[in-house]
């Protein structure tokens, strides 16, 4: 899927989940202006699982997430809510999310969510060779009979 093809919950999902030095490395020069409408609030969510990702839902524990809410002065509203403690990432990605529903979009996707693509896309091969560096084949040599 192309930076272009994104849709919100994807580009929310690609924000969200960026590290924190990264998106401060591609945050704008010049930011807009914008209004809080729910200034950064850290809280508790329950994370469920599922066994082979189709059995019945079970509750795995709970994770610390940060929500903020912003509007801009040309009226656009962003949303976020990033895992862990991190009011200034909350800040970040509403003001993006906000951003990326502006006629800025084609900028903020080709500054912004093309280069995290390809570090989330760097970072999942990175784990896919160490885990291929790990990985043992085993197999049984059948032996004659008598």
């Amino acid at each position: 899927m192309t930076a272009e093809t994104l849709s919100r919950r994807d580009w929310l999902g690609l924000i969200a989940r960026a590290p924190l030095p990264l998106l401060e490395a591609l945050w704008p020069d010049d930011p807009p202006p914008f209004d809080w409408l729910r200034r950064p609030e850290t809280g508790a969510m329950m994370v469920q699982g599922r066994a082979g990702a189709v059995g019945a839902g079970f509750n795995l524990g709970e994770v610390s997430v940060t929500r903020a809410s912003v509007r801009l002065q040309c009226g656009a509203i962003g949303h976020a809510l990033v895992q862990g403690r991190s009011p200034r990432k909350a800040e970040r990605a509403a003001v993006l999310d906000a951003l990326l529903q502006t006629a800025a979009a084609q900028d903020v996707h080709a500054r912004v969510l093309v280069p995290l693509q390809e570090a989330e896309c760097a970072a999942r091969e990175t784990r896919a060779r160490r885990a291929a560096a790990t990985k043992v084949d085993f197999f049984t040599m059948v032996r004659g009979e008598g």
